[in-house]
């Protein structure tokens, strides 16, 4: 890597500060009134910090319900965060979601769906799926250039300019992934969130979609926030890698560091539960325990009831998020060295 492409990786694109998001899920008024409940609140999202170098990946990991999707739809501003801030190289993403510069600010950060059947509109052709963007953006100009452009994004994708007539039922769900990023490509975005984007894909066909979303970030100088559960997948595709639970980031470090030496035992939990070739006949140990309901949270450290080596400290009082040897982590047995 060049020393220019070695600086620019440094220069931090994305900072979330303090991020949170309260969903109300009250029952209706009625029948609160009748059943003398108060309001109920999801905290979804609660406190989450981390920042993402400009052409790196970050990938957030957990199990569902743990928030990762919720952040997604908050850096891409679908969601107003209810506290903490988003800065999107140096300004404040939501104040530009509301700006008068809007539109030109969207074509920085686009979003790759979950589901490639559902994010599709199924009565549109490819050719309208792709242009969609080009034309809300005014990025071309006439039908003929607006048809070249959008064979030039099939073809980045591996499609052929062919394919624009066709309607997404025709195509397999790694060819519809494909065309859902190529529309994502139309406005020339810095800044890609990826929301589980092969969960619902063959196996197969999932290590197709991730190499062509390594070619194009190397390729296009590309900055992702890539969400998924699989481990495996976040190996293979990311620089850093923030664990979350239930709201939270519980360890936030490097791939390599976090791979090789996990030090929150809910990180240590995933990553023994990965099949590994040299482990074959040896009993995996599963995530232990469920996870806890997110409307009524246990105190002190969310994950103490899962937790072998939670005390009475874990029992009442919450971790912060604190650099220890190089890695951020937030689990009271790790500061005081008990793991």
């Amino acid at each position: 890597m060049s020393t220019r492409a070695q600086q620019e990786q440094r220069v931090t694109l994305v900072q979330a500060s303090d991020l949170a998001m309260d969903f109300d899920v009250s029952a209706p008024w009625l029948n609160r009134v009748l059943e003398r409940k108060g309001r109920q609140v999801l905290h979804a999202v609660d406190g989450v910090s981390f920042e993402i170098a400009r052409g790196a990946t970050l990938a957030l990991v957990g199990e569902s319900g743990c928030g990762k999707s919720t952040v997604a739809r908050l850096l891409v501003g679908l969601y107003a965060p209810t506290r903490g801030t988003v800065q999107f190289d140096g300004m404040d993403a939501h104040a530009a979601f509301r700006s008068a510069d809007a539109l030109a600010f969207r074509r920085r950060i686009q979003m790759i769906f979950q589901d490639p059947y559902a994010s599709l509109n199924p009565r549109w052709t490819v050719e309208h799926i792709v242009a969609e963007p080009l034309l809300e953006h005014g990025l071309a100009t006439g039908a003929q250039a607006l048809r070249e452009r959008v064979a030039e994004l099939l073809a980045s994708v591996g499609l052929s300019g062919r394919d624009m007539a066709k309607y997404p039922h025709q195509f397999s769900g790694g060819q519809r992934q494909r065309i859902s990023i190529a529309r994502a490509l139309a406005t020339h975005p810095e800044f890609l969130v990826c929301d589980e984007p092969t969960s619902a894909l063959d196996v197969s066909v999932q290590a197709q979609v991730l190499n062509l979303m390594k070619d194009l970030q190397r390729e296009r100088g590309l900055t992702y926030l890539f969400i998924s559960h699989n481990l495996a997948v976040v190996r293979h595709m990311s620089d850093r890698i923030g664990v979350m639970y239930l709201g939270r980031l519980v360890e936030l470090a490097d791939k390599r560091t976090l791979f090789a030496a996990p030090r929150h035992p809910y990180t240590r939990m995933l990553i023994d539960a990965i099949p590994k070739l040299r482990d074959t006949g040896r009993a995996r140990t599963p995530v232990q325990g469920e996870v806890p309901n997110p409307l009524s949270p246990p105190p002190g450290c969310s994950f103490h009831p899962r937790c072998p080596w939670a005390n009475a400290r874990c029992r009442s009082e919450r971790p912060q998020l604190q650099t220890l040897a190089g890695v951020q982590v937030a689990c009271h047995a790790v500061e005081e060295g008990r793991v």
